[in-house]
């Protein structure tokens, strides 16, 4: 991280959700340990030398898994964050449709 964002991001306060479902919260605190496993097993595979093929086969499927979390992150940020910001209106519904735009933008590649 570079001095530039270190600063930026000890000046920004601390946000929180405006709501998370126990639920969801819970599935996505599970998804995160089994990725959590999948990526110590893909240290394993290369501290091993294993077949590279496998080893990106691996990949794929924790970079898949991580998509299903951020999906249920993103349904999350609409259903709550960005209704609230929206109901609120003017500069805040603003900030959020923007955020909205940049958050698909990223998760576009």
């Amino acid at each position: 991280m570079s001095q530039e964002t270190k600063k930026r991001c000890s000046k920004e306060p601390f946000r929180k959700a405006a709501g998370v479902e126990p639920d969801i919260k819970k599935r996505n605190l599970a998804r995160l340990k089994r990725i959590e496993g999948q990526v110590r097993g893909l240290q394993r595979m290369v501290e091993e030398d294993r077949y590279c093929a496998d080893i990106l086969g691996q990949i794929a499927a924790a970079h898949e898994a991580l998509r299903g979390v951020g999906k249920e992150l993103m349904r999350n940020h609409l259903k709550h964050c960005v209704a609230r910001a929206t109901f609120e209106g003017g500069a805040t519904a603003e900030k959020a449709y923007d955020e909205v735009v940049e958050l698909m933008f990223k998760n576009l590649r």
